[in-house]
């Protein structure tokens, strides 16, 4: 399970070193093989190969033309590529994301449950975090008794 968030790097060869925390569940659960993508080029989002593939065979059952599946392959194969994490479990983040999601220095990576991780740019990440929640959501999530 991926939960919280916890600050991490992207280096000068555009490579995120994966923190422990979530390191240990993926190298257990998921393996080296990753998915790396955006839904938007704000922020990037990695997903194991396996969740990835489990998420490939809902969409493929759909008619190639169904609008939504078309527009989210046309979005995440945009901007997404397969990664292996290195030794030292850092993971490429691609380079046209890597630009437009301002993926370089300090980073925060989140815990997304079972799904994925989603890093964005920290200073990008911080604003709308301060801005008040809004009551439709609360709404929504009351009525599912959270």
């Amino acid at each position: 399970m991926f939960r919280g968030n916890i600050p991490a790097t992207v280096d000068g060869k555009g490579r995120l070193k994966i923190p422990t925390a979530f390191k240990s569940e993926l190298d257990e659960k998921y393996g080296q093989e990753f998915f790396v993508t955006s839904l938007d080029g704000k922020s990037v989002r990695i997903y194991p190969l396996s969740v990835w593939v489990k998420l490939e065979a809902k969409l493929a059952p759909l008619p190639s033309m169904n609008k939504a599946k078309k527009d989210f392959l046309d979005r995440t194969n945009y901007w997404g590529q397969m990664s292996t994490a290195d030794s030292q479990g850092r993971i490429l983040i691609p380079a046209r994301l890597r630009q437009s999601a301002g993926m370089q220095g300090e980073v925060d990576v989140v815990g997304h449950l079972e799904e994925y991780l989603e890093v964005w740019n920290t200073e990008r990440r911080r604003k709308p975090m301060t801005e008040p929640f809004p009551d439709e959501e609360m709404d929504a999530l009351g009525g599912l008794g959270i």
